[in-house]
């Protein structure tokens, strides 16, 4: 039996360091927001048989003086193209535009519009401030579910700490899940908006899954074994449960790798968040949330 509980200090430096590293990449750089919170318009054009050159786009659309345009290549003849918020009409006649861009020795270059959308700044803001609010929502209700579940067990620990230290691994997955899409915006202009925002609600809830498993193991060998101490009832708890948490984990992630590697450009982010929640919440669950329960106890 491994003793991850003794062996604390290791999980909790190494949690602490990735922890800090991620607020001091969000306090320096933060998240490259997408339209969906900042307002704007997001065009996603596909071209038949070869696509233009990102200078050809650039200078077809000079004439509309588009504020913030950036044209992003996606796929083999795929493009993503991001700029103000527009009306229809002029949707239209961008649309146009480009479909009027004629490559030398290419016959029927045909146009396909795959996806227009387009979001004023204040409703942009305003999603902003819900999704911010859905989180401290879910956050809450956690700790409170958590809390009348572990009611009857409130020695050597209460129960409201069983709902705080799986509140602490849950931020310390978020945490390090934002820290990586700061870098990532930072460097490869990877853009945070609402399905990146359903990734950590959806983070959130496994996350805490695995960790009510792994407390629930917890509070029945409580009941069954007196004879012990607490933190060796807790790492016999984790030992138990880390096959099936790990089991769990791998099952989910082959879904994910396949959805991120054959699916479409559109849920990339957002499956990529999805993988790295679903590694980190599994680790915080076994490292991070039932050793916190021994320093409760330490504490005491």
């Amino acid at each position: 039996m491994y003793n991850i509980i003794g062996k604390k200090k290791i999980w909790f430096t190494l949690s602490g360091t990735l922890m800090a590293a991620s607020i001091i990449i969000l306090l320096i750089w933060g998240l490259r927001l997408g339209i969906d919170f900042t307002g704007g318009s997001l065009l996603e054009i596909s071209y038949q048989n070869q696509r233009p050159t990102i200078a050809q786009i650039e200078e077809q659309l000079a004439d509309f003086n588009l504020q913030s345009l950036k044209i992003q290549p996606s796929g083999h003849n795929d493009f993503i193209l991001r700029f103000e918020d527009i009306p229809e009409d002029t949707h239209q006649s961008i649309l146009q535009k480009l479909e009027d861009i004629h490559l030398e020795g290419v016959e029927d270059n045909t146009l396909i519009e795959n996806r227009f959308e387009s979001i004023g700044p204040i409703i942009g803001h305003e999603l902003k401030r819900k999704a911010i609010q859905a989180i401290i929502v879910v956050l809450i209700f956690i700790v409170l579910y958590i809390a009348y579940a572990f009611r009857k067990v409130s020695k050597p620990v209460a129960s409201w700490k069983y709902g705080l230290s799986a509140i602490i691994a849950l931020i310390h997955d978020i945490l390090i899940v934002t820290g990586v899409f700061a870098v990532l915006g930072q460097l490869l202009g990877t853009e945070v908006d609402s399905l990146f925002v359903t990734a950590l609600l959806t983070i959130l809830g496994f996350s805490v899954h695995d960790t009510i498993v792994t407390f629930d193991r917890t509070r029945e060998n409580l009941f069954k074994n007196h004879s012990q101490t607490f933190d060796e009832i807790v790492n016999i708890s984790v030992n138990q449960t880390i096959i099936r948490s790990l089991n769990t984990s791998l099952t989910t992630l082959f879904v994910l790798l396949a959805i991120y590697i054959f699916g479409g450009e559109t849920i990339k982010n957002f499956t990529l968040a999805l993988i790295l929640g679903v590694i980190i919440g599994t680790y915080s669950s076994i490292f991070v949330a039932s050793p916190l329960l021994s320093i409760w106890n330490r504490k005491k």
